[in-house]
């Protein structure tokens, strides 16, 4: 992986890290139905902008729709919504490292699914993950706020989700990386409109948040998949997609840095052991990588 490319990738990672901050702040002034509508929103409408200036990418909505529904709803609509909804009672930190387990839910998923065999490898990180997990809620503030552990709950349903749309997506039509962000966005916002339309009108708009829930949907979701699928045409998938194991690091430090969140010893030793399950569970090799030649996109 080339200097400039590693950069990109440590970008990236600072810039999804930085969205549970974000919501960690917009959420409470305007609830999360509405920070995930605006971010949705404002997300879609920024790649429609750039589809119809730059990459003339068809979506196919005629014949895709099912499939952008499907995906729209679990790998957007669920998850986005689940960590807002969790930011009420989480830090940010936490949050970062439960959205890194999706890997070994995404394992499981496979096992029952597909019937897909987990090595021994996968089942060492599945318990070291387990075991960071139980070490940042067993030993910090969550264990004794119920309404916590319900939110850790609702972000862990949300790393499900991520499995089960990347398990759906890796055997269902083929559709190209861009159109299946584009097209499961605007199905995601069509998907969270009953959300918005339940949820009490915010008292007052805090003009911070709604600039917050842009930034989450045009930074933190329009050009973070842009710059992801650029990383996966330039290095290939396998490498842009360690990008997760980055993402705590970045969430944990934006916490610290902005919003004041203690970072004990429970954090720094559960992060490291989710991270240490995630690298067992996918077979990531440091080394392999780095020595990963740039290869071009397959063309979709």
């Amino acid at each position: 992986m080339a200097a400039v490319h590693f950069l990109q990738l440590i970008l990236l990672a600072a810039i999804w890290g930085s969205s549970f901050m974000f919501m960690r702040i917009a959420v409470p002034a305007i609830g999360p139905a509405w920070v995930l509508e605006i971010r949705l929103a404002s997300a879609a409408l920024f790649l429609f902008v750039v589809t119809r200036l730059f990459m003339r990418e068809p979506l196919r909505a005629g014949s895709r729709w099912r499939h952008y529904l499907i995906l729209g709803l679990f790998n957007t609509a669920i998850p986005f919504f689940a960590y807002a909804w969790a930011s009420q009672k989480l830090p940010a930190s936490l949050l970062a490292i439960l959205n890194s387990t999706a890997p070994f839910w995404g394992v499981l998923v496979g096992l029952v699914w597909r019937g897909k065999p987990v090595s021994g490898r996968a089942l060492l990180g599945l318990a070291c993950g387990a075991a960071g997990v139980a070490t940042i809620v067993g030993m910090g503030e969550v264990r004794v706020d119920p309404g916590a552990l319900v939110s850790v709950v609702a972000a862990l349903g949300a790393s499900i989700c991520y499995a089960i749309a990347s398990s759906y997506a890796e055997f269902s039509v083929r559709v190209p990386p861009f159109a299946n962000a584009h097209g499961s966005l605007w199905a995601a916002v069509l998907l969270a409109t009953p959300f918005m339309v339940s949820a009490p009108m915010p008292e007052t708009w805090s003009s911070t948040a709604v600039a917050v829930s842009l930034v989450l949907g045009v930074v933190c979701s329009g050009v973070a998949y842009l710059l992801y699928y650029h990383l996966i045409a330039v290095v290939g998938a396998p490498s842009a997609m360690t990008v997760g194991y980055l993402i705590p690091l970045w969430g944990v430090f934006w916490g610290w840095l902005f919003l004041d969140e203690a970072v004990g010893w429970h954090t720094l030793a559960g992060a490291a052991l989710v991270l240490t399950g995630t690298a067992l569970v996918t077979g990531l090799r440091i080394s392999s990588l780095l020595r990963r030649r740039t290869v071009p996109a397959e063309a979709g």
